[in-house]
């Protein structure tokens, strides 16, 4: 049943029932201290703005954990001691407690999701022995009759029936004193056997966290502070949560997985992004009415394969996953993965193979888009990196160790491969505070070292990563989030790159050979240095040199250095004729289709067109709105409907640009009414003022920029070059005859 249908059912039966006051089993004190506090007011101090005991508020010490890590450098072994609890039953048999904290956001203010997901609660089986307990907030709006607004309010769905039994103060959900209040109060008054925990909202992945509140500042929840506010709840508890999940995209990582492995059996997470639709709550609901004494790794395998139909009705299944693990067997893979990211992180020391291995880290799956156009998450699965670098480190025992602790998970045919979790990787660094976050939540300073390097693009001297270490030459998780970033990373980050990157270099610089076949051959140090090589599509839109995209269609041969472009004059267009600058998402090997992604206006709001492309069939997917500033991603992803009106928007770095201010991001096409046969064309471009260049990046994300050649398309597809007069003279120097704007790398 459409989620749509059943928020009407929702908004009925709230109207229509009584609406009655439960009074719980205990009723709480309901005062609480409210603080609007952005992100960047935050501090460490420990746990706010929560009513969470009867009668005592909850606090906490600066980095509070519930588990210690620590690795000496002399050995690099890792050891891990988590509290442990009696595992005493907190309350009745057989018996089935699902918090969930509903952070409503734009999500339920602009599509009514939250309200949609408590109908689905609603139409359920009945039974005595499965309750939700909701806390509202963090929406401007909720879609119903029920649900005030200005208040957070704390309900039970239970047989088919919701009731108000708690009213607080409305706090910020991103605050952990939040999360905190209400898991106390919860599970001080509705204690059972058996107790999952769900966060509901958008989610990022391992560096922006969940939980986005519209009513104060956009402040989200850190891992950290995740762990902050479940350390203090975990202190009055005998047991641990039989799960604890999240109904948010991109939360399925390793990081996310070792926070919680203190506090619950089973973690619920997709790698992937999620759909609006998220969970089906019936169906879960369904299965443990059905199956009372079901454990986490059932219910969340029940679980994973009805959100994959949820995904299917809402026709993207394809780039769908959904994985369950084994939070007991989670710290023998952390052991061993950090064994091996010790080994990984010697080879990268070798500048010989560094560029390799970072060449491979990048072919392993990744997440959430990744590209110019949608944003970067810098979520890449754990599994593919390990996979693709084995010929540099020795795997050891970490996928035998990964495997077992994945319980269950259910990848769509984009995401075969998959193995289960991800792990941050920084694809493209969005802010100098990113690897400081990380650096709080690591699995393994090896790693840590890892990223750090590849990051911040030491080539001099070497690289050392003693900073994370003690004199004493220890790490610790308890003492991390290093001041170090706050200045190192700082000024690497607020460099410009000009497109010159010293460490490519050639045997044979870019030029049009007498084959008409642009080309170039790196030398052994380019070979050694370089990770990615693609070519951009330029035009001209009224004088103004703009962007058309990307495109993989270059041959070449790492083994060599030789590349040349395999360009075949074939591009993208609106049915008007109208290009469509284009960009790579990814491939489904299953379907053999290729996923693109385009920037486009649709009815006046800023927006990506996804679409696939199979030999020359092209399918519209919808639109999605990518990562935002605060590094969350969309779930939800749009047909296009009758009437909508498109605006194709490009990007512009090059000759010709001037009349246009430097803050403008884009040019834009002429607007184009969608209808529902319409179909996007892929065809030869027509005849026009074209220009090819080459992209190369380097293992640092510095990259160089080719001087571009102009090319022309006969009617027969055949490619012409115009070979510009500076292009087989090319020095790599800062006096090439080219012009090249930052936006082209860092375009938001």
């Amino acid at each position: 049943m459409k989620k749509s249908i059943l928020s009407l059912l929702l908004v009925l039966a709230l109207i229509l029932s009584a609406c009655s006051s439960e009074e719980p089993e205990k009723q709480p004190d309901t005062g609480v201290n409210t603080a609007e506090t952005n992100k960047e007011d935050k501090t460490d101090s420990g746990v706010q703005n929560t009513n969470a005991d009867v009668n005592e508020p909850v606090a906490a010490e600066k980095n509070t954990f519930g588990f210690s890590m620590k690795v000496n450098n002399s050995d690099g072994k890792m050891q891990i001691s988590r509290a442990v609890k009696s595992n005493v039953s907190m309350g009745d048999d057989g018996v089935w407690t699902i918090f969930v904290y509903l952070c409503g956001t734009d999500l339920e203010s602009g599509g009514a999701a939250a309200t949609g997901d408590v109908a689905q609660m609603l139409e359920s089986q009945g039974s005595d022995n499965v309750r939700f307990i909701i806390q509202t907030g963090g929406t401007s709006t909720w879609n119903n009759e029920m649900f005030a607004q200005g208040k957070a309010e704390r309900y039970i769905v239970q047989n088919g029936d919701i009731n108000l039994v708690d009213t607080v103060e409305l706090t910020n959900m991103g605050d952990p004193g939040t999360l905190a209040s209400f898991l106390k109060w919860g599970v001080n008054n509705y204690p059972s056997e058996k107790m999952g925990l769900v966060f509901w909202d958008h989610g990022g992945g391992s560096i922006t966290g969940v939980c986005v509140d519209e009513l104060f500042g956009l402040d989200t929840l850190y891992l950290s502070e995740i762990n902050t506010a479940l350390s203090s709840v975990y202190e009055d508890m005998t047991d641990k949560f039989e799960f604890i999940g999240f109904d948010c995209c991109l939360m399925g990582t390793a990081e996310t997985a070792n926070i919680l492995a203190t506090y619950a059996r089973y973690m619920y997470g997709s790698q992937e992004t999620e759909p609006g639709s998220g969970w089906n709550y019936t169906a879960i609901s369904d299965y443990l009415v059905s199956n009372p004494s079901a454990n986490g790794a059932e219910l969340g395998k029940a679980l994973a394969d009805s959100f994959y139909e949820e995904c299917r009705e809402c026709g993207q299944e394809s780039m769908s996953t959904m994985t369950v693990v084994d939070l007991s067997k989670l710290d023998d893979f952390i052991v061993a993965f950090n064994d091996y990211a010790g080994r990984l992180y010697e080879a990268c020391q070798n500048e010989d193979t560094l560029g390799a291995i970072v060449r491979c880290i990048a072919e392993a799956e990744n997440f959430g888009g990744n590209n110019k156009s949608e944003g970067y998450t810098n979520m890449v699965d754990i599994g593919g990196i390990v996979d693709a670098c084995k010929e540099y480190a020795d795997p050891g025992n970490v996928k035998d160790a990964l495997k077992q602790c994945i319980s269950y998970n259910k990848n769509g045919s984009s995401h075969r491969k998959a193995s289960g979790l991800s792990v941050y990787y920084p694809l493209q660094i969005q802010g100098s505070n990113e690897l400081k976050v990380f650096s709080g939540i690591t699995i393994s300073p090896y790693y840590m070292s890892i990223a750090d390097m590849v990051a911040t693009g030491y080539t001099d001297n070497g690289y050392s990563n003693t900073v994370f270490f003690t004199d004493d030459g220890e790490w610790s998780n308890e003492n991390c989030e290093y001041d170090y970033f706050d200045t190192e990373y700082f000024d690497y980050a607020d460099e410009e790159d000009d497109g010159l990157s010293e460490l490519i270099t050639f045997e044979e610089e870019p030029f049009v050979n007498e084959d008409n076949i642009f080309e170039f051959t790196l030398d052994e140090n380019g070979i050694a240095w370089a990770t990615s090589v693609c070519g951009y599509i330029q035009y001209k839109i009224d004088d103004v040199g703009v962007e058309l995209g990307e495109t993989v269609e270059v041959n070449g041969d790492w083994e060599t250095g030789r590349f040349e472009d395999g360009f075949d004059g074939y591009w993208y267009s609106l049915p008007d004729g109208q290009l469509l600058a284009t960009y790579v998402v990814g491939y489904d090997e299953d379907e053999d289709k290729a996923i693109y992604t385009s920037p486009v206006l649709v009815n006046g709001e800023r927006t990506n067109l996804r679409f696939t492309l199979s030999d020359s069939d092209i399918e519209v997917v919808g639109t999605w709105d990518g990562i935002d500033e605060d590094g969350m991603a969309a779930r939800e992803i749009k047909k296009l409907k009758d009437g909508d009106v498109i605006v194709p928007i490009y990007f512009y770095d090059i000759e010709g640009s001037e009349e246009y201010e430097a803050d403008e991001e884009y040019v834009e096409g002429d607007e184009y009414e969608w209808d529902e046969d319409d179909e996007l064309t892929y065809s030869l471009l027509e005849e026009g003022d074209y220009m090819y260049l080459f992209f190369i990046e380097d293992a640092y994300g510095d990259f160089y920029v080719s001087p571009y050649v102009e090319f022309n398309v006969d009617e027969n597809g055949e490619v012409f070059y115009l070979e510009s007069d500076d292009s087989d003279e090319h020095e790599n120097d800062d006096d090439d005859d080219y012009e090249y704007d930052d936006d082209y790398e860092d375009w938001d």
